[in-house]
């Protein structure tokens, strides 16, 4: 069975957690290493394309999905059809995936995706990206790899805002006496829909870049 508690189907290998995927794979470290690289490119592909007419809406979301990713799998890009549960937290069951994502990225086109919020206060622009990316944590809308390309998509808007890319370095970093913070916060996200945590470390993390 996968990490997610999903049931047996053709999305993982059998008994392992490891995705069927086009290139025949099923050393988890090898894969994992193509995953990276993939993203790697990806975040050089759309920073270079990122405009000030580029809409962070859910079809853009939804493409970095599937331009980052599709090369490896069938589904990528593709809401997920089966309802998934990872260490006792469920996710947006998948019966109101669609809706549920229609409404985050509606409300975050009334907030002009975000366009502008480079003049905000960095402790405001925090909050609004720890609310939109605590959203899409509890939804989960894909099969798998959803935390990194919820981060690209932020990385992508802090970037169009006169940031670089949010540092969640030591948050993804295990420690002894805590864990991983990120995992936590987004756990608390998931539980109890309290982005505070989540909203410390994108703060922490946000920096201008050198071209704002």
């Amino acid at each position: 069975m996968s990490k997610y508690q999903y049931r047996q189907s053709d999305i993982y290998l059998p008994g392992t957690d490891l995705p069927i995927n086009r290139l025949g794979i099923d050393n988890a470290d090898l894969l994992h290493e193509i995953e990276a690289q993939l993203l790697q490119q990806a975040y050089a592909a759309f920073v270079s394309e990122l405009a000030p007419a580029t809409r962070l809406d859910e079809a853009y979301f939804q493409t970095l999905h599937r331009r980052t990713f599709e090369s490896l799998y069938e589904w990528a890009g593709l809401y997920r059809t089966e309802d998934m549960v990872k260490g006792g937290s469920m996710f947006c069951r998948a019966a109101y995936l669609p809706t549920e994502s229609q409404r985050i990225f509606a409300e975050l086109e009334q907030e002009s995706f975000l366009h502008g919020a480079g003049q905000w206060p960095p402790a405001r622009f925090a909050e609004r990206l720890a609310y939109y990316q605590g959203e899409l944590i509890a939804l989960h809308p894909f099969y798998e790899l959803n935390g990194r390309i919820t981060r690209l998509f932020f990385d992508l808007i802090a970037i169009a805002n006169g940031y670089g890319p949010i540092d969640y370095g030591v948050a993804l970093r295990d420690d002894p006496e805590v864990g991983n913070n990120y995992i936590r916060a987004s756990i608390d996200c998931v539980r109890r829909a309290d982005t505070r945590l989540l909203q410390q470390l994108i703060e922490s993390g946000l920096t201008r870049s050198d071209t704002a």
